[in-house]
């Protein structure tokens, strides 16, 4: 090694001096003598004159010297040079080399690179999961930034609902010295593409709030957007009353205060579907045992909201008219369906009986159940205000069908199962209990 010479260049590195550094570091080592440190410090001077293609051959001259070591640094070097030179494909192998190196202490720096080179092949997915990596390394002093370009991935893949958490986690981790508008932009998109529009109002707010931002014209058109959805949602919303009468079964534009339509206000408009968009296709694809145990624990929560909300409902005129008509929620129809979808999933269906049964009777009523694959049809319902009967057709699973009778008593705002009665045809064609 001409030890003057490297000296020297050492001396123009630490000092700026880049061109100076790499002329005189180029004499510092013989030709063929490892050179490990050298060509390191070669590749950072070039890296810093923007010469690529020389960084990327000082890297690769480095990684030659084994006796030097810290692999994972020049790999992640060498990678970054490449990507920087429009070598993407190249740079993806080193990239993943150095985040591989389990000496390497600073691994997110290769993991972001690797992003931008997943990026900039069109993946998209690969890039998503670098910027993943990038985000939860312990090493990682500012992980807002991939946790950015990790929402930004989520979004070009179809997937908001992600890049809202990816963006809201983004925004947790940037210090108080960071400007926080491009994120919160970036937040509103997303809420938007997700359907969300009082949380997008809020973000594109939050994003122009100190007056040094200034949207993009697809930003803007999405704030705006936004806040129009929530002007007219506002307009149209439901009142209680108005809940309650549909859950109760008052729907087509029936008003049980106007039963001759005068006054119109009370019916629907063909635009009251908001943003809702699942088609009969996609609850028609929907596994069969998802929405059996969905629809178990959302009439169980709501049981507890419903109630509250008929205490608040009670003094007005329409709700007790639907409550003397025999309504309630659930209705007797679904408390029905209920008692079946317990059997069939083999659960206790004793939590559908009324109060005070015997659990000999429970017993017997289970045992008048189908079990199995069972699809129940409701065909009719007879409603009083504590009494209600329930008839309904059942497919069995070893195929066929069987009547059934469900004689239900009311319990608070709700129902509860009385008796289950099969039902068979009479040699007169009528119907007769066994």
């Amino acid at each position: 090694m001409n030890q003057q010479a490297y000296e020297s260049g050492k001396l123009a590195y630490k000092s700026g001096d880049w061109f100076g550094a790499v002329t005189r570091l180029a004499d510092a080592a013989a030709p063929g003598e490892p050179s490990g440190e050298i060509d390191h410090l070669r590749g950072n001077a070039y890296m810093k004159l923007g010469q690529f293609d020389s960084a990327a051959r000082a890297y690769e001259g480095a990684l030659g010297d084994a006796s030097y070591g810290k692999r994972g640094a020049l790999q992640c070097n060498l990678g970054r040079a490449l990507l920087a030179a429009g070598r993407a494909d190249e740079a993806i192998p080193a990239l993943s080399e150095a985040v591989s190196d389990a000496s390497y202490a600073t691994p997110y720096k290769a993991y972001l690179a690797l992003g931008a080179a997943y990026e900039q092949v069109g993946d998209v997915r690969g890039a998503g999961m670098a910027y993943r990596n990038a985000a939860i390394d312990e090493a990682n002093p500012a992980p807002a930034a991939a946790l950015s370009k990790l929402g930004s991935c989520f979004m070009r893949l179809g997937r908001p609902v992600d890049a809202v958490e990816a963006y809201r986690t983004a925004l947790d981790f940037t210090t108080p010295l960071e400007s926080q508008n491009q994120i919160w932009c970036d937040l509103g998109l997303a809420y938007v593409a997700a359907n969300r529009m009082n949380e997008a109002v809020d973000a594109f707010a939050h994003a122009t709030s100190d007056g040094t931002f200034t949207l993009t014209p697809e930003a803007q058109a999405s704030y705006d957007a936004a806040r129009k959805a929530v002007a007219s949602i506002g307009e149209r919303r439901q009142s209680d009353t108005d809940a309650f009468l549909a859950a109760a079964g008052y729907g087509g534009g029936y008003d049980p205060l106007d039963p001759m339509g005068e006054s119109g206000e009370l019916m629907p408009s063909p635009e009251d579907t908001g943003f809702f968009s699942v088609t009969e296709e996609d609850l028609m694809a929907a596994d069969k045992q998802e929405r059996k145990v969905r629809r178990k624990h959302r009439h169980t929560g709501l049981k507890v909201l419903v109630f509250f909300l008929v205490l608040l409902v009670l003094a007005v005129g329409a709700a007790v008219f639907a409550y003397v008509r025999g309504y309630g929620w659930p209705t007797q129809e679904a408390v029905a369906e209920e008692l079946f979808d317990a059997k069939s999933s083999g659960e206790d269906i004793a939590q559908y009986v009324v109060a005070g049964t015997s659990a000999s009777q429970i017993e017997a009523m289970s045992d008048s159940l189908p079990t199995g694959d069972v699809t129940v049809t409701v065909s009719g319902c007879d409603r009083s205000m504590t009494d209600s009967t329930v008839y309904l057709t059942a497919a069995l699973a070893a195929g066929g069908e069987q009547d059934y009778t469900v004689e239900l008593r009311r319990d608070g705002i709700s129902w509860k199962v009385v008796s289950v009665t099969p039902e068979y045809a009479s040699a007169g064609g009528t119907t007769a209990n066994e």
